[in-house]
């Protein structure tokens, strides 16, 4: 992959990886649609994934660096009065709702890798990801409409409700599925209003995006050269800045917009999907 390619790949990956339109899923698209010389299949086309992956991690821990904070001395010392969050309780819920991930990607790891080079299949599921996302304003209107005028907050969630959230995450293996849409949209089922889905969503990506760094990051340096390795931290800092001000931004939208907040954005993944399907079929 050519250095052009390699940053620009990480230019849109740190700027989707956050917004709900699976960063994943424009990966595959991209290379396809441009006709660009990039072999999916190789072994190493996730870990250089998984490598912009770290910028984003980075950038999620700089953004929240004041939420794992309280979360690591909840951990320690526990939950004391006067504290403005149950940090200790917020960290039992990611602990929670990361498990269905780590379980999911263990037994699955080979099937899934399979379907991460299928750019058919990722604009396909761009379209059902937008499909979703409109899913999950109808389920947070029907949870209003219902009775429930004031929304959950995270000190309130369940590690049941939390559980769920993971288990919309798993979603997000499938080329094409937002991970932050579907949590959020999982948040917004457990009564969470947007602001509070994103915020959870954002918090519980790092432990995954962690986690599939440690085990890839071994594969980036195998057979690799000096360049080469250059280029792709380059690339993971290219990644980190663009995911630190996508995560900015969005933070910001959510907080000034509640109704149908998330209909831009399907609207955008099921029109950026057809057209990748009509481009790719022609």
């Amino acid at each position: 992959m050519h250095l052009v390619q390699l940053l620009l790949i990480a230019l849109m990956q740190g700027l989707t990886e956050l917004f709900p339109v699976s960063s994943l899923g424009h990966a595959v698209v991209l290379p396809a649609v441009l006709h660009w010389t990039v072999d999916e299949h190789a072994p190493d086309f996730l870990p250089i994934l998984v490598m912009l992956h770290v910028g984003t991690l980075s950038a999620l821990l700089l953004y929240f660096r004041h939420e794992w904070i309280g979360i690591a001395r909840g951990v320690l010392r526990g939950h004391r009065e006067g504290d403005p969050e149950n940090y200790r309780h917020l960290a039992g819920l990611l602990v929670v709702g990361t498990l269905p991930a780590v379980a999911l990607g263990f037994f699955l790891e080979k099937q899934l890798r399979q379907l991460f080079g299928e750019p058919v299949v990722a604009a396909a599921f761009l379209v059902v990801n937008g499909g979703m996302l409109l899913l999950g304003e109808r389920l947070r209107r029907r949870t209003q409409n219902s009775g429930t005028s004031e929304s959950a907050t995270l000190q309130a969630l369940t590690w049941r409700q939390a559980l769920g959230i993971g288990l919309w995450q798993c979603i997000a293996f499938i080329p094409g599925m937002s991970r932050s849409g579907a949590t959020m949209v999982g948040g917004l089922r457990a009564g969470l209003d947007h602001l509070q889905a994103a915020r959870f969503s954002f918090l519980l990506s790092a432990p995954v995006i962690a986690g599939a760094a440690v085990l890839e990051l071994p594969r980036l340096g195998h057979g690799g050269t000096h360049g080469q390795l250059s280029a792709l931290l380059l690339a993971g800092v290219v990644a980190g800045v663009a995911a630190y001000s996508s995560t900015a931004f969005l933070m910001r939208y959510f907080r000034h917009h509640e109704t149908s907040a998330l209909h831009p954005f399907a609207w955008y993944c099921a029109t950026v999907g057809a057209g990748a399907l009509l481009l790719l079929r022609c």
